[in-house]
């Protein structure tokens, strides 16, 4: 799992709060992260790969959006790894593990290993929570027409700068001015947390207001195609509106239980002693978001999928097929059109401004395809409601 306790279970000196949710059943623990990062890889790996009986998904442009889907499930397939990797490393290496508590060790490696494996989970799930608000914001412009396959140069710069400048000034700050002396107070800590929850805050407060103003702009660009609103139509922006909710719900899902074992660790750091009677209910829940957090963190790989595609089946298609060259079929039409040359006429004036009359349209046809990528049955409806499926 993802959480910045990982970090502060490095430092020897941790506090008492950390110290109890890293020492409850470390075995179970680890064991049940492998598990469910496992089977989210796994799953994962099966959703993004080529189906049998399934045609290529054809879109009028390269789209920005589906691009950062799947740099979506990149970073979570890559966090899952450390995470597999790390919880292994516990497992199989206990005597390794334990020299973390030495103060004064000899042995750098396993505080090495201990930081390491930390920030790479870190930071891949970052970069995640990064890449989902660039999802949100790529939406609304898309729908604006305000944005294009070139915004994700800057999607990159902003992803990965903020996330990698967010961890090591978080992680700077945490082990300041030794890993031997951190957590001593919290002024170590507190800034590590806020640069660590200041992404996935971000997602929760500000995603679903993107994503409603989208779901509004898509309703105003269905209608103002042909000046009415039919039934595909209606449906089309409703399974939009189900897109968003569903991506929202997964994240709800998968990290709720981080932001209530943080604030109930947080709690018992603050008093004096953990272990009184009256603190019993809340170690228990803490201890048991923490389990919690175990399995849902590194299932949001899996789940981001089936909100991003729906379930894309068992049937891999592991063949390499030979994609056509765009130049050799334009090459062959022009032949063609060269041996046979066609007298121009007046028709052909008429077909274009037909041509022009639907621009705006194919426009909007290209925004909503971006948006409802990987439905099937959007993709239908939107060619058969289009202007240029209808003929015009």
């Amino acid at each position: 799992m993802a959480s910045p306790r990982l970090e502060t279970y490095c430092c020897p000196n941790r506090d008492a709060a950390t110290q109890l949710v890293m020492n409850f059943q470390p075995e179970v623990f680890c064991g049940v992260c492998i598990g469910s990062a496992s089977i989210s890889l796994l799953l994962t790996i099966l959703q993004l790969l080529p189906k049998k009986g399934q045609s290529p998904r054809k879109m009028p442009k390269a789209s920005s959006s589906s691009t950062i889907l799947l740099l979506i499930s990149i970073c979570d397939i890559l966090g899952g790894l450390g995470m597999i990797f790390r919880s292994s490393v516990w497992l199989g290496f206990p005597g390794f593990i334990a020299n973390i508590s030495v103060v004064n060790g000899t042995d750098v490696w396993p505080s090495t290993f201990c930081v390491g494996s930390a920030m790479w989970i870190q930071l891949l799930y970052s970069a995640g929570f990064w890449w989902l608000f660039c999802y949100a914001v790529d939406s609304y412009l898309v729908v604006r027409r305000s944005a294009g396959l070139s915004t994700i140069v800057l999607y990159h710069m902003m992803t990965w700068g903020l996330a990698v400048m967010l961890c090591v000034e978080g992680i700077a700050l945490l082990y300041y001015p030794s890993l031997s002396s951190c957590e001593n107070g919290l002024e170590h800590a507190i800034p590590h947390y806020i640069t660590t929850y200041a992404p996935l805050l971000l997602v929760l407060v500000v995603n679903p207001i993107l994503f409603r103003r989208t779901v509004s702009a898509v309703a105003s660009l269905l209608k103002g195609r042909q000046g009415i609103y039919t039934e595909n139509e209606r449906r089309l922006g409703t399974e939009i509106q189900m897109r968003f909710f569903k991506i929202m719900l997964v994240f709800v899902i998968c990290w709720s239980s981080n932001i209530i074992n943080e604030t109930l660790l947080f709690y018992l750091e603050m008093q004096p002693d953990i272990n009184e009677m009256p603190l019993k209910n809340i170690r228990s829940a803490a201890l048991i978001t923490w389990i919690i957090m175990g399995v849902l963190n590194p299932m949001q790989g899996f789940l981001f999928t089936l909100a991003f595609y729906g379930w894309t089946g068992w049937r891999v298609d592991l063949k390499w097929r030979k994609r056509e060259i765009p130049w050799e079929s334009m090459s062959s039409s022009t032949v063609g059109e060269n041996a046979y040359p066609s007298p121009v006429n007046y028709q052909s004036n008429i077909h274009d401004s037909k041509k022009i009359s639907t621009t705006d349209s194919q426009q909007t046809d290209e925004a909503i395809s971006m948006l409802s990528e990987g439905n099937t049955s959007s993709d239908e409806r939107l060619t058969r409601s289009s202007p240029i499926y209808q003929g015009w």
